[in-house]
């Protein structure tokens, strides 16, 4: 009786051994499993962050092209700067000049910085490479046999298509006349029938109010526009002095028309009296109280071009007495000089850029107006 008991315990002694190497083994493929997975998110994660950085580099990089040297040296400035900025890993993404590249067409030859200044009239894309940094392995390290990767991402910005079609300009027209880059227009007579009794170039496309026009010239209207097109809206009667000046100061850090800061920021430098190559010299080594650089209140955090207006150029002979349609004949950039004077403000003075700029929104429109070529918007390509 007992040994039969025996014989029949032994065998169930072997099974719940084997069923708890079985759990062991599961236990170990499950925890590896789950390491390798978190491995694996770990990797996506700072791949992504590569690419953010890489991404933003390059984009800021283009935005400083302009058809000059100072525009590839500015773009090699930016995109090293921003990319600096970045954390990859939990450690800093650095890249150095020798890392952005620049081409005139975007299957390339890539040349360097140096050999870019002799091509910057044609010059349209920057190409930023991360170098291959470390990033370490955890579980992984197990089947792919070593205990660290290295990671690297490249990004390609560029000029985009000239556009035709414009985004964020004022709600100023300017009369057509030839213009000179880097010459100073007065873009906006004081009253005196320049144009046409009652008629003052405003444009009621933020609304017909006073309050409209101010919120209007701070920020730039919330609609698109094609040269070449009228426009569905009425020019706005009135010399409006305060509602101009209230709305364009705000970009010099006058807020003293009760504008909010935050809402309409400041320009980077509020120097007033300085010319766009003054402003754009300024870019690279603006400091504190140095020549042609004033910085807004430390409170209102500045925006870079807030004192580059883009504004609808009109032919005299459409404007009328009274409230009238205009046809938009193109767009054009002006950089202001110096903030609207106290008194009737009735006049504006700006000076006309002239060359190309990276600067606001818009786009292409296949079949619409004329490009504009002196304008243009920097595009992630790859």
């Amino acid at each position: 009786m007992n040994r039969s008991h025996a014989s029949e315990s032994a065998p169930r002694r072997s099974e719940r051994g084997s069923v708890l190497a079985m759990s062991a083994f599961g236990m170990l493929a499950f925890l590896l499993a789950v390491g390798l997975a978190l491995d694996v998110s770990h990797f996506y994660v700072v791949k992504a962050e590569l690419a953010n950085a890489a991404d933003a580099a390059s984009l800021a990089g283009a935005s400083a092209l302009n058809s000059s040297p100072s525009g590839i040296t500015m773009a090699a400035d930016r995109a090293v700067t921003v990319m600096n900025n970045f954390e990859f890993d939990n450690t800093g993404v650095t890249i150095n000049r020798s890392d952005v590249k620049f081409a005139v067409n975007f299957e390339g030859p890539y040349v360097s910085e140096a050999d870019a200044l002799a091509l910057a009239t044609n010059i349209r894309f920057v190409h930023v490479d991360v170098p291959p940094k470390t990033v370490g392995v955890g579980f992984a390290s197990i089947a792919m046999g070593k205990d660290e990767v290295q990671m690297t991402h490249r990004a390609i910005a560029g000029m985009s298509m000239s556009p035709n079609v414009f985004c964020e300009w004022v709600p100023l027209s300017v009369i057509d006349v030839p213009m000179v880059p880097k010459t100073t227009y007065t873009i906006r007579s004081p009253p005196g029938g320049f144009v046409s009794p009652g008629n003052y170039q405003i444009l009621a496309v933020a609304g017909r109010g006073g309050k409209d026009l101010k919120h209007g010239l701070a920020g730039g209207v919330n609609e698109c526009a094609e040269p070449g097109t009228w426009y569905d809206v009425d020019t706005k009667p009135g010399v409006s002095s305060g509602p101009v000046r209230d709305g364009l100061n705000a970009r010099f850090d006058d807020y003293s028309g009760g504008l909010d800061p935050a809402a309409y920021p400041p320009d980077v430098n509020v120097k007033e009296n300085i010319t766009w190559a003054d402003y754009e010299l300024r870019l690279k080594t603006a400091t504190r109280n140095a020549d042609n650089f004033e910085a807004p209140n430390p409170d209102h955090p500045g925006v870079l071009y807030r004192r580059v207006i883009l504004i609808p150029i009109v032919k005299l002979d459409e404007f009328d007495e009274g409230r009238d349609r205009v046809k938009f004949d193109r767009f054009a950039a002006f950089f202001m000089q110096t903030k609207v004077q106290g008194g009737d403000g009735g006049e504006i003075k700006a000076e006309y850029i002239g060359e190309r700029i990276m600067f606001g929104k818009g786009g292409y429109k296949p079949g619409g107006g004329p490009v504009t070529p002196e304008l243009t918007q920097p595009v992630l390509y790859k």
